[in-house]
C-alpha cells in the first residue's frame, strides 16, 4: 500500500514538474521570443500595420473603414461622405478598432449566389453607387456591389477608385486630373507580379487626398 502511494506521488510530482516546465517554455519563453523577433524583423506588421498622421493613429492599412456623414438615410444608415473615396460594402456588423468603421465582428453575408436577398442587395447597391457618383449603373464594378469575405477589405479596384474620382474632385473643389493622378499613384500591382489583382488602399488614398485638399 505504501509503495503504491509513493509510486502515485512520484508520478504526480513528475507530471507537476513537467507541467511547470512546459508552461514556462510554451507560455512565457516562446511567446516572448516570437514577439521579440516580430518586433525587430516586422515591426510595423507586428503592431497592426498602423498608419499615423501628425503623430495620431488614423487606422490600419489592413482594415477597411467607412467615411460617412452625421446624417442618416430613411433606414437609419449613415450617409457616405462625398468628399472621400468609399470602400467596398461590408456585411460585417457593429467594432471599435478603426473607429469610423464600427465593426464588432468581421465576416461575409454567407448568402448563396442564387439568393434573392443577395440579388436585391446588389441591385440596390448598383443604383445607390451610380446615383452617388453620377455615373451609369452599367459602369459600376463588381467590388462596389459585393462585400468581401472578411467584411473589412481595405482595398478597392482601380476601376472603382477611378469611378469615384470626379465626384471626389468636385466635392473637394479640386481639379479632376489631379485626383485621377492620385488614384494612379496609389494603384498597387499584383503581388510578385502574378498574385491577386491591382488594388488601391482606400485609407492611404484618402490620407493623401486630404493633404491635396489642404494645398488647394
Amino acid at each position: 500500500m505504501n509503495n503504491s502511494v509513493r509510486s502515485t506521488a512520484r508520478i504526480a510530482g513528475a507530471g507537476l514538474r513537467a507541467l511547470l516546465v512546459l508552461t514556462v517554455i510554451c507560455g512565457v519563453i516562446y511567446p516572448l521570443v516570437v514577439t521579440g523577433i516580430a518586433q525587430v524583423a516586422f515591426h510595423d506588421k507586428a503592431n497592426g500595420s498602423e498608419i499615423k498622421v501628425d503623430g495620431k493613429s488614423v487606422g490600419s492599412e489592413r482594415l477597411g473603414q467607412t467615411y460617412v456623414l452625421d446624417k442618416k438615410d430613411k433606414d437609419g444608415n449613415p450617409l457616405p461622405d462625398p468628399k472621400f473615396f468609399q470602400p467596398r460594402p461590408s456585411a460585417a456588423g457593429p467594432n471599435t478598432e478603426n473607429t469610423q468603421y464600427q465593426l464588432l465582428v468581421s465576416g461575409a453575408s454567407n448568402l448563396a449566389a442564387d439568393s434573392k436577398t443577395l440579388l436585391e442587395t446588389v441591385k440596390q447597391r448598383r443604383a445607390d453607387v451610380a446615383e452617388f457618383n453620377g455615373v451609369s449603373p452599367s459602369s459600376v464594378p463588381v467590388d462596389a456591389l459585393t462585400a468581401s469575405a472578411s467584411g473589412i477589405d481595405p482595398d478597392i479596384s482601380p476601376e472603382y477608385a477611378r469611378l469615384q474620382a470626379d465626384r471626389v474632385a468636385k466635392a473637394n473643389n479640386l481639379p479632376a486630373d489631379k485626383v485621377r493622378k492620385l488614384v494612379d499613384d496609389h494603384t498597387d500591382g499584383r503581388q510578385l507580379g502574378f498574385m491577386g489583382e491591382e488594388h488601391v488602399n482606400v485609407l492611404k488614398l484618402n490620407i493623401d487626398l486630404q493633404k491635396l485638399a489642404k494645398q488647394g
